[in-house]
């Protein structure tokens, strides 16, 4: 058993849609469409890698994965579809598994692609290794046009195809998030059904200024403070969670709702009556697409909100009093949140954009008396389906008098209900089951600044040949760091250390999960984000060749310890999971740690 286990090799994964929360009940029709449309993606991507490795010959000056976090972040590695009532913003359309665009608001990018590859518009449009071949030519126009020594981001900005060329600061936004969200694929890596984005370590301090760092929310571990000094009397890091911050609050950060930033739409009229419910809707194109829409448009669409699906981050559009112009009849009552990507395609609603939108949508409740469980709790359709006014919490498509069909055959609403009423969902609630993807725990080990001893050999994976429940579980993989002789502490992140981008649980209950080692002397614990800062749980010892159950009773002060800012006890009424701990001493051969069913069990 040991031998086969450690003969299994290693990638990193990037998640996209976590399971339904146990207890909770479940749309076995998603779940089974799910699973139909995830293999017939990784059909339609395992063409798509020839066609890359064609494009760098032809343009060898482009870095090496670049074409492939382009493609990620525009298309997810699949060729938009444009159903009838889908594109309810008429957000400009992208072609091909490159997302270029053709007009229609934004830049001609098929037509200039067009031109410089000789062939014609409709050839870039219908052709994946033209599209791909036309997107590498902009991309190396973008870089001779920005000049030598032009950092990375700049050209992706250059490239982004937004309009118009001249553009204030606002639309400058956009093209800084379509820059950072690239490079945010690069930097963790993508794994994930037949996409792969090869992990490469961004010099963050290189490509922002430290307003945009902080403004993205950019991972401090990749910052290198070393060559770079970037804690300054304006700036500092924050040790929790890794990020820069300002000494005061940065003047793009949102008023409504603190974890938002603010870029102004100018879409927006006098409401008719307060805040009464809250729209789900899908963009049908990208996050930072949307955000350079929403400012200058011919139809003064808009949202109040927009969620990111890499992070989870979200930026205010309208102010909440205000009606933004997104449901037609019904935009003077209710609150319209915009999640990245398109209908039909569900690996966009990843675990970070349902609890990023799930807590947006309880500041809504508690805001503006909404009650939370008059959200739709029934299983997903396509077209109209008009639900009662009694129904508060609901999809574009559930409206009277619209014709658009987002969010969709692919959006867990049964999932979403259970985040948005804690405890809904029974007695114990699995976070991570790894039978769909990672979860959670999207980010190496090596990815936290707070993990010494191992090396950047070091990954993680799930996999499917091993699993204490199911089929798969979370395979980690220990390498020494030669070049210490420092014993093993590992952080391995959940939710990329951000605790908005994890799930919220009840401090009365038991965080636990499944673990194997083939090895002795492996020790593991949990962090917990408290409302004073992150505890870390006493460690406990996994037996080898076994499969063990370990937890941590949150209400008990004496099973946990102060780490960052805490004071040694769980003490908020909620708090979320901040990583999970891997320690061994210093050792020379590799080590497997394999991880399943990260839970809460209700005291």
């Amino acid at each position: 058993m040991q031998r086969s286990l450690l003969s299994i090799g290693l990638t990193l994964t990037l998640a996209a849609l976590l399971p339904a929360a146990a207890g909770a009940q479940t749309d076995p029709a998603l779940e089974t469409r799910i699973a139909s449309e995830a293999a017939a993606l990784r059909a339609e991507r395992a063409a798509y890698p020839a066609s890359f490795s064609a494009a760098y010959k032809a343009y060898p000056t482009l870095a090496r994965g670049q074409l492939e976090a382009l493609a990620w972040v525009q298309t997810r590695w699949s060729t938009p579809r444009y159903d009838k009532g889908d594109n309810h913003l008429d957000l400009p359309r992208a072609y091909g598994v490159m997302g270029l665009y053709r007009g229609e608001g934004f830049d001609d990018q098929v037509g200039r692609a067009a031109r410089l590859l000789g062939v014609s518009a409709q050839a870039v449009i219908d052709d994946p290794r033209l599209n791909i071949l036309g997107a590498a030519a902009l991309l190396d126009a973008a870089k001779a046009s920005a000049g030598k020594g032009a950092s990375e981001a700049a050209v992706l900005a250059a490239y982004a195809g937004f309009a118009p060329a001249k553009e204030s600061a606002l639309q400058s936004f956009a093209r800084e998030s379509f820059a950072y969200d690239v490079l945010f694929a690069l930097d963790r890596g993508v794994d994930d059904d037949g996409v792969r984005v090869p992990e490469r370590a961004i010099e963050w301090e290189r490509e922002f200024a430290p307003d945009a760092l902080v403004r993205q929310k950019a991972p401090f571990v990749r910052l290198d403070a070393a060559r770079d000094r970037v804690e300054t009397s304006d700036y500092f890091v924050d040790p929790q969670t890794e990020t820069l911050k300002p000494q005061v609050p940065a003047a793009t950060e949102s008023t409504d709702y603190g974890p938002a930033l603010w870029v102004a739409s100018p879409y927006h009229s006098t409401r008719s009556a307060n805040a009464s419910a809250v729209t789900i809707h899908t963009m049908q194109g990208s996050y930072s697409g949307s955000i350079s829409w929403f400012q200058n448009n011919p139809n003064s669409v808009s949202a109040h909100y927009l969620v990111r699906s890499s992070d989870g981050q979200i930026t205010q559009m309208v102010r909440e009093n205000r009606a933004a112009h997104h449901v037609l009849s019904h935009n003077g009552y209710t609150l319209g949140i915009e999640h990245e990507g398109f209908v039909n395609n569900a690996s966009w609603y990843t675990t970070a954009m349902y609890n990023a939108s799930a807590l947006l949508t309880r500041h809504f409740c508690s805001a503006w008396s909404i009650n939370c469980a008059t959200a739709y709790n029934g299983n997903a359709s396509s077209g109209a389906n008009v639900l009662p006014d009694s129904v508060r919490i609901k999809g574009h498509q559930h409206y009277s008098g619209n014709t658009h069909t987002d969010p969709g055959i692919n959006w867990d609403w049964r999932r979403y209900y259970t985040l948005l009423n804690p405890g809904s969902g029974g007695t114990t609630r699995v976070f991570d089951t790894f039978e769909a993807n990672e979860g959670h725990f999207t980010n190496s080990p090596t990815y936290s600044g707070s993990t010494v001893g191992i090396g950047a050999d070091s990954a993680s994976e799930r996999i499917c040949t091993t699993a204490r429940n199911g089929s798969c579980s979370e395979q980690v993989k220990l390498v020494d760091d030669t070049a210490t002789t420092a014993a093993w502490s590992v952080r391995f992140l959940s939710g990329g250390g951000a605790a908005g981008s994890n799930t919220s649980f009840s401090r009365d209950g038991q965080v636990g999960f499944w673990a194997y080692t083939g090895a002795t002397g492996v020790t593991v614990a949990v962090g917990v984000d408290d409302s004073d800062g992150t505890e870390q749980s006493t460690y406990k010892t996994l037996p080898a060749n076994t499969w063990t159950y370990v937890e941590w009773s949150l209400t008990d002060a004496n099973q946990w310890n102060a780490w960052v800012g805490g004071n040694g006890a769980i003490t908020a009424a909620n708090v979320t999971l901040d990583a999970i701990w891997i320690d061994h001493a210093n050792t020379a051969y590799t080590i497997y740690v394999y991880i399943d069913d990260v839970q809460w069990q209700s005291n």
